[in-house]
């Protein structure tokens, strides 16, 4: 005979939360309408040997199993075909046909999650917050609303940092995540940035990254400043290299903090490579690049509809093709080139370009120096050692200079 949950010795019993490995396992689900595709759709992901029973599907359910997924049985329910299974979902809508499943199931020791009755029941599915290989479920204590917003509350903690993502258990082998820190604001880089913040190990950071979220990591987190400034680069990109493989090997997550994106004049390709040829698996996060974003700071668009259709983004330094760039129909974006400022505008100039070309310094864009300076590439370098103008910055030049919001 059923039974709910809290007749057992007349008490309501506090509730056993447990995980389980349904890979390769028999479970059954009993309907076919949408509240089953809800149940089956994770059944799936978890790897069991689904079997749908009911007469007709809808289209998720029927998508499962000609995708293979699943295996369907076009009937009612009958007796034997909970046969091998260790749990069973019942969502027929019917109530009788439930609870017949639901008896079968207590008779046969096999666990039954019921759509229709979950107080009687002998499982219960919960609200699931999953990040990576983190997973956190949540009972409502019998209301599926309130478990949903602690669920969603506990998601986005994770995926934002917020909540503590570190294997304390020491790994097998490690790993290395190349992460754009975007323009220097801490919220501007991406959640999957601050995720693999919070579950690093070491974090070997650049000067422009955001120096706050270096702060909030916890004590024994290994941190490694090689940060460069210009004419000054204390620690060689091939012992960068090497310090991301050691300590990879070692079994750490290593998580590699640069300013903007690290593919864009970020040398993350030259650390993806080297950490490819010694074996070590390297997942990169694009970031905000300041190629864009500095200048959007203050209403510069790199392009804009009836001005220009392109932007080049190029590094200030010497041995430049001048002559195209002088004769793009674009934006250019220089990143690093303050100091060569005069010499790039000169080049420009001699290349052909019109010497009335607006032209713009940022400087420390979202930063607490943040700083516009305009004029045209004839005058503009003359402007930015007015005020000392000093990296970082990035420089703009082209016409949509003039749509600069101040």
């Amino acid at each position: 005979m059923h039974r709910s949950s809290g007749d057992r010795n007349g008490t309501d019993h506090q509730k056993y939360a447990l995980l389980l490995d349904l890979t390769g396992r028999r479970v059954v689900v009993v309907g076919g309408g949408p509240v089953a595709a809800r149940k089956a759709s994770p059944l799936v992901d978890a790897g069991a040997d689904l079997v749908v029973v009911a007469p007709a599907l809808c289209e998720p359910l029927a998508e499962l199993v000609a995708d293979g997924h699943a295996r369907w049985e076009p009937r009612q329910y009958r007796p034997g075909d909970l046969d091998g299974a260790w749990l069973v979902h019942t969502a027929t809508g019917e109530r009788d046909v439930d609870s017949i499943v639901a008896d079968e199931a207590e008779t046969a020791r096999i666990w039954c999650v019921r759509a229709d009755d979950a107080g009687a029941a002998s499982a219960w599915t919960p609200a699931v917050a999953r990040v990576g290989d983190v997973l956190v479920a949540v009972s409502g204590g019998g209301d599926p609303g309130r478990a949903k917003a602690l669920r969603n509350a506990v998601q986005t903690a994770l995926e934002t940092g917020d909540l503590p993502l570190r294997h304390l258990r020491p790994r097998r082998s490690g790993c290395v995540s190349l992460v754009g820190g975007g323009p220097g604001d801490a919220g501007m880089i991406t959640t999957r940035g601050r995720q693999l913040l919070a579950a690093a190990d070491v974090v070997v950071f650049d000067r422009l990254a955001p120096h706050s979220l270096i702060d909030e990591l916890d004590d024994d987190v290994v941190t490694v400043d090689v940060g460069k400034t210009p004419g000054n680069h204390p620690v060689p990109q091939d012992e960068i290299n090497r310090l991301l493989i050691e300590h990879a090997e070692s079994g750490a997550h290593v998580v590699r903090l640069k300013g903007g994106d690290p593919f864009v004049l970020g040398r993350g390709g030259e650390e993806a490579r080297a950490c490819h040829d010694a074996g070590i698996p390297v997942e990169v996060v694009p970031g905000v690049t300041s190629a864009v974003s500095v200048p959007a700071a203050f209403g510069i668009p790199v392009t804009h509809r009836g001005i220009c259709k392109q932007f080049t983004v190029v590094s200030g330094h010497e041995g430049l093709d001048w002559p195209s760039l002088a004769s793009s129909q674009g934006t250019l974006v220089f990143l690093m080139g303050v100091s060569l400022l005069a010499d790039t505008a000169t080049h420009l100039i001699a290349a052909g370009m019109d010497p009335s070309t607006p032209a713009a310094v940022i400087e420390d864009g979202y930063g607490p120096r943040q700083r516009l300076t305009t004029g045209t590439l004839d005058d503009i370098a003359d402007r930015a050692a007015a005020v000392g103008a000093k990296p970082p910055a990035v420089i703009v030049v082209g016409d949509v200079v003039t749509l600069a919001s101040g």
